[in-house]
C-alpha cells in the first residue's frame, strides 16, 4: 500500500533499504545503488540547504533529487532535469555553483 509519494535521492533510499529484509530485490537495488551512488551523506545535506537558500520557487523537491542524484555540470545537463521550467543565466549558474562548491 503506498501511503506517500516523496521523491527520494538515491542516499535516502540506501538508509530506508537497509531497514528492509533481505531479499532479491533488495539485493538488486543494493547492486544499482552502488553503481550509480556519486553522492556522500554530508555533500546531500550541503546541496539541499543551499538549494532551500536559493528561495525559488522554480526549484521543487523533485529537481533537487535529481540535482542531487545527478550532479550536473553545465547547463545543458542543468535543463534536462528543468524540463518543465525555464531558468534563467544567473539561476543556472547559482545551482552550477551550489553543485561545483559541494565536493
Amino acid at each position: 500500500m503506498i501511503l506517500d509519494r516523496t521523491p527520494l535521492c538515491m542516499n535516502e533510499v540506501e538508509e530506508i533499504i537497509k531497514e528492509i529484509p533481505d531479499s532479491e530485490k533488495k539485493q538488486s537495488v543494493e547492486v544499482f545503488l552502488k553503481k550509480f551512488l556519486e553522492t556522500k551523506r554530508a555533500q546531500v545535506k550541503k546541496i539541499k540547504d543551499s538549494l532551500e537558500k536559493l528561495d525559488s520557487v522554480k526549484i521543487k523537491r523533485e529537481h533537487a533529487v535529481k540535482i542531487i542524484d545527478m550532479l550536473p555540470k553545465d547547463a545543458s545537463d542543468l535543463n534536462k532535469i528543468f524540463t518543465d521550467v525555464g531558468l534563467n543565466e544567473d539561476e543556472i549558474n547559482k545551482i552550477l555553483d551550489i553543485v561545483k562548491n559541494s565536493k
